[in-house]
């Protein structure tokens, strides 16, 4: 068994038995002392086993790519893994195209955010309403929401590959370009491919989520704006946003937080290329672990991401005020 595994084991093992010690102290020193405690501990011992299950499979796998990230640990020299401090990092900032990546990472997620979540709420606002075939519209709708990324990522490959992608042909035939265009193999359009794929693939949540919430407004609330005489658009920003704000705060940060660590339809689709143009941090990461064998750097690599995603929620919802969205 791993050493990292068995320590970390051996430490959830001890608290566990230092949390029963104290309970059979308290136990004996007096009973109603122990009885409230008791019952202030029923709760954890519930949810332990899954506490237990959680730890072993995100934080020993946390722990353990933490300790990576400061060892020289590549599986081409096996018998050469050592602590070197922070020579994963500077070598991570001494790349040419890190930053080059970094700025793709934001441009892919800033972008498949914001477009997921404009035709997320339009198609919300529109499936709020009641027409004829409302329920098969929206299983066709929600639908890319089923499908897997990689599925996806094969789609958009072959539509839009350079030879004989439907894209091109349906271009040419439209009289919109004369001679194919390469997306997959031009700076700039490679990213664009991927942006429009997640795109594609997220628009179902934000409308499954902001429709929901949609829903759960009063229908007296709208009848009274009614009979003041509000407009829609005032109605949209005085009552609808207010109401939802909680659910377009939270499906936002989750949102970012997944779009930023996908790596899947990069992968797929470009395989990072050309020249990392459409390469993102995780799809490096990816890179270096299973290409390279570079397990330490690609560890440094998930640090970075890491901090970057702890210090956007803490952002996040400070900017948002969280914690005061839907008071009225």
């Amino acid at each position: 068994m791993d050493t990292t595994l068995l320590i970390f084991l051996l430490v959830v093992v001890v608290l566990f038995v230092i949390g029963f010690l104290l309970l059979r102290h308290y136990e004996k020193q007096n009973n109603n002392a122990a009885r409230r405690l008791k019952l202030a501990a029923q709760p954890y011992a519930f949810i332990g086993p899954v506490l237990i299950l959680l730890l072993l499979a995100f934080g020993w796998p946390l722990i353990n790519s933490f300790i990576m990230a400061f060892q020289n640990y590549k599986l081409t020299a096996p018998n050469a893994i050592r602590f070197n401090g922070l020579d994963n990092f500077q070598k991570l900032f001494d790349d040419s195209d890190i930053w080059l990546i970094i700025t793709n990472s934001f441009v892919y997620v800033i972008v498949s955010v914001l477009g997921q979540f404009l035709l997320g709420m339009i198609l919300a606002l529109a499936l709020r309403r009641k027409f004829r075939g409302r329920g098969v519209y929206q299983a066709l709708v929600f639908l890319p929401w089923a499908f897997s990324a990689f599925v996806i990522g094969l789609i958009f490959r072959w539509s839009f590959n350079g030879e004989y992608g439907v894209i091109n042909d349906l271009l040419v035939k439209m009289g919109l370009i004369t001679e194919k265009i390469a997306w997959l193999g031009t700076p700039g359009l490679s990213l664009l491919v991927v942006i429009l794929a997640m795109i594609w693939m997220g628009v179902p949540f934000f409308a499954i989520m902001i429709l929901a919430a949609l829903q759960s407004i009063p229908a007296d609330v709208y009848e009274a704006a009614d009979m003041d005489g509000c407009g829609p658009i005032r109605r949209y920003f005085a009552i609808t946003l207010p109401y939802i704000k909680p659910t377009i705060i939270m499906t936002l940060l989750l949102r970012t937080i997944w779009i930023f660590n996908s790596f899947d339809l990069i992968v797929v689709i470009t395989g990072g290329g050309p020249a990392n143009f459409s390469q993102t941090l995780p799809s490096y990461m990816y890179t270096k672990a299973f290409s390279s064998y570079d397990f330490g750097l690609a560890a440094a690599l998930g640090v970075l991401l890491i901090v970057i995603l702890g210090v956007y929620a803490v952002f996040f919802l400070r900017v948002t005020k969280y914690n005061k969205a839907g008071d009225f």
